[in-house]
């Protein structure tokens, strides 16, 4: 049985799907910052309720960081020609109401919902960027999976967003593989919030569709750490695969690294609720992202190739422009680790780490992820 879409909490959907730009100042005006595969399909999703929702400005803006194409036509005006973004999310049509934008103080400027969905690594930069250039009242989500490990301990990307911008930042886990939900086969998310419940339900209409279903639950930590470390967890499957190990073993592996995320998430944040590992970003998110995804993907090939073609080497060659984050999260919580000195109590989470910089070999990812 298909699953029934749910309505937005307050029915607010306009009777003219229609209508034109309006420039009251009540209505809510979003930018999504990046537009990679993933950042590409939500603006997609959010431009697709903006148009019906009358509480929002049809108008979606999407930052681009931006290329030349092999034609050497900009990526930004291609986007904004086609409407398609056609180097990540190639053959989708993004919307009419999706604009993209190469200048990110420009894409930023009068928004109030800001979704940010960047590779990780690179939103310390972006944040400095922005500081005074954004409305005082914003709010913030973060679809990004990964941490910083700064000198005074581990920090997350809402945390990032909201110290450098000081604005609130909720987030948006799930088992979401970008190009199923872009061809809008069902999918689930979870929005993870502080104490706002009110904010977190207008994320849940910006985003909820009748192929997109999402929730919300008052744990933001324990949300974003699902979506983060479930790709080192992916980067171990990889390994299983490319070995090929059998589905007993990718099976203990998930297991034992869903073990592990949940340790580890309880030993940093005290406040991470057992149960949001049964939401999507949890324990779904982990199965998807072990089936499918672009860090078992890679995994795969680094174990067929018995380690000695470079990560960096394999994401240049496979993902045409798309960055890992389980290597880059691995070597993260193994710094966390061995500052804190927990590396014997997550030996999935060690070993995933030193076979990826070439410590041990591949075939370790079962002789020491036992315990």
């Amino acid at each position: 049985m298909a699953p029934s879409e749910q309505v937005p909490l307050d029915g607010e959907i306009a009777s003219d799907s229609n209508v034109t730009l309006d420039e009251s100042p009540n209505k809510s005006r979003v930018t999504v910052v990046g537009s990679g595969n993933w950042g590409s399909v939500a603006a997609k999703l959010i431009a697709s309720n903006t148009i019906k929702l009358t509480s929002f400005h049809d108008e979606v803006r999407m930052w681009v960081f931006e290329e030349v194409l092999p034609n050497g036509e900009k990526l930004s005006e291609v986007i904004n020609k086609t409407n398609e973004n056609v180097k990540y999310l190639p053959g989708i049509k993004l919307g009419k109401n999706v604009v993209a934008v190469p200048d990110l103080e420009h894409a930023v400027r009068d928004a109030n919902m800001l979704v940010f969905v960047t590779p990780h690594q690179f939103m310390e930069g972006i944040c400095k960027r922005l500081v005074g250039k954004i409305r005082e009242n914003a709010e913030a989500i973060s679809l990004i999976k990964g941490m910083e490990v700064k000198m005074e301990g581990p920090c997350m990307i809402s945390s990032l967003i909201t110290q450098q911008l000081g604005i609130n930042c909720c987030v948006l886990m799930g088992a979401n593989i970008a190009n199923e939900i872009a061809v809008e086969k069902f999918s689930e998310a979870t929005v993870g919030y502080r104490e706002n419940r009110e904010i977190a339900e207008k994320w849940v209409r910006l985003f909820n569709t009748s192929y997109f279903m999402v929730s919300a639950v008052q744990d933001v930590e324990g949300v974003e750490l699902c979506g983060t470390l479930k790709n080192v967890v992916a980067i171990a499957a990889g390994f299983v695969d490319g070995l090929e190990m059998g589905n007993n073993t990718k099976a203990a592996i998930m297991r034992i690294g869903l073990r592990e995320m949940k340790a580890f998430s309880k030993l940093l944040f005290s406040s991470v609720k057992d149960s949001t590992f049964f939401e999507s970003c949890g324990v779904a998110d982990l199965i998807t992202t072990c089936l499918g995804g672009r860090n078992r993907k890679c995994a795969e090939a680094f174990a067929r190739n018995g380690g000695k073609r470079s990560f960096d080497e394999l994401e240049a060659e496979m993902l045409q422009g798309q960055k890992l984050q389980g290597v880059s999260t691995a070597k993260e919580v193994y710094e966390v680790l061995s500052h804190r000195g927990w590396l014997e109590l997550f030996p999935l989470f060690t070993t995933v780490h030193e076979i990826c910089i070439g410590r041990l070999p591949p075939t370790a990812i079962v002789e020491y992820s036992q315990s």
